[in-house]
């Protein structure tokens, strides 16, 4: 792979990378060191990249390593009633992606992750498979869980 195809596969996956760690580290500073990491360890080890197409499976499985190396180093679980990355005071607390959002936010982060992953990043459930090193059949239990938790906090 080029320098050039590197770049731009980077730049396609710019968004995503930063959704996914915002989603895991809620720390604007920390999901931006997280991105570069991922970014700079992925460039590093482009060589153990067997196939192109895999690229982007690939890198956010760096990023999630990277994020679970931050989170291990804070030596705590991230309490979630404490995050920075709510909703603006600004928004009314009516508007429904807000509240989606919050609902989202409160999720078990096992939960999160795969419905991160699904429904706003577009992997399948074989890519999320591969990117979380899980069962086929837990992704999709987690993701089971997960929209019946975000049904049952939406209810609410």
């Amino acid at each position: 792979m080029t320098k050039e195809t590197f770049s731009k596969l980077v730049l396609e996956s710019e968004q995503t990378l930063y959704r996914i760690s915002m989603s895991m580290l809620k720390n604007e500073a920390d999901c931006e060191d997280a991105v570069q990491t991922a970014i700079l360890t992925a460039y590093e080890k482009l060589s153990s990249l067997k196939k192109e197409e895999y690229f982007r499976t690939w890198l956010v499985r760096i990023l999630i390593n990277v994020c679970n190396k931050q989170l291990g180093r804070r030596g705590k679980i991230i309490n979630l009633d404490d995050n920075e990355y709510t909703a603006e005071p600004s928004v009314p607390s009516h508007d429904k992606n807000v509240e989606l959002k919050i609902a989202l936010e409160n999720l078990p982060q096992k939960f999160r992750q795969v419905i991160v992953l699904f429904y706003i990043e577009g992997f399948s459930v074989t890519n999320i498979k591969n990117i979380l090193g899980i069962p086929e059949g837990t992704v999709k239990s987690r993701l089971s869980k997960g929209r019946s938790l975000l049904k049952s906090s939406l209810e609410a």
